[in-house]
């Protein structure tokens, strides 16, 4: 079975009115590019009250498969818990499977197009954050203003990142081979337990290099 789903009652954040939604627990998106599409594009978690009409997000909790790539995909503001998650992962990981945690519907969209291009999802990360930095460095009156630091794509040995304002972005072509150094210079730092189904986010990135209180 591709896709499963179960129906909740729900109240419309516009209106007051309840009434039934379907939400997906799951989506195994072999051979269906519809729903790869759909959810690429955010599509499944969008709801629309019959009462007034207005469209809204529902983020639940999703368990995404794409068995061509060899990832796995958990959308969810919470850690995975209740259970020994080693268990499930462990056999997973030994056919090749990258598993991750997805905070948000941002998250989850962009994580599905990183791993699709076959990028280490550690360097588009480290890539957004060399760009948020030396767009601040080179526009400290607009820093304030950043909305978006945004993955776009990556061909030919380079990553493009598209960091975004209110009324403009600006785009960072950066090496994909200058990513890898960095990240194999410090290995321990950034290094990721795939067994966990870890959040590999722009938070997750800013956290490396926290100082913890009480050290300069």
């Amino acid at each position: 079975m591709s896709i499963t789903n179960h129906e909740v009652e729900y109240k419309c954040p516009y209106c007051g009115e309840t009434f039934t939604i379907t939400v997906y627990d799951s989506i195994n998106v072999k051979d269906d590019q519809d729903m790869r599409d759909r959810s690429v594009m955010g599509e499944v978690f969008q709801q629309t009250c019959p009462h007034c009409g207005k469209q809204f997000m529902v983020q639940n909790e999703l368990t995404y498969i794409d068995p061509d790539h060899k990832f796995i995909l958990f959308v969810s503001s919470k850690p995975v818990a209740g259970f020994d998650v080693r268990k499930v992962t462990e056999p997973l990981i030994r056919q090749g499977y990258t598993l991750r945690r997805c905070e948000t519907v941002a998250e989850f969209t962009e994580k599905i197009q990183i791993l699709e291009d076959g990028v280490d999802d550690v360097l588009a990360e480290l890539a957004k954050y060399d760009s948020y930095i030396e767009f601040c460095d080179n526009n400290k009156d607009q820093a304030k203003d950043v909305t978006a630091v945004e993955y776009q794509k990556c061909e030919n040995g380079v990553m493009k990142i598209n960091v975004k304002t209110d009324d403009k972005g600006m785009a960072f072509i950066i090496p994909i081979s200058m990513l890898e150094e960095e990240r194999d210079q410090h290995k321990d730092l950034y290094h990721v337990d795939n067994e966990t189904f870890p959040c590999v986010n722009s938070q997750w990135m800013v956290s490396l290099f926290e100082v913890p209180d009480g050290k300069a």
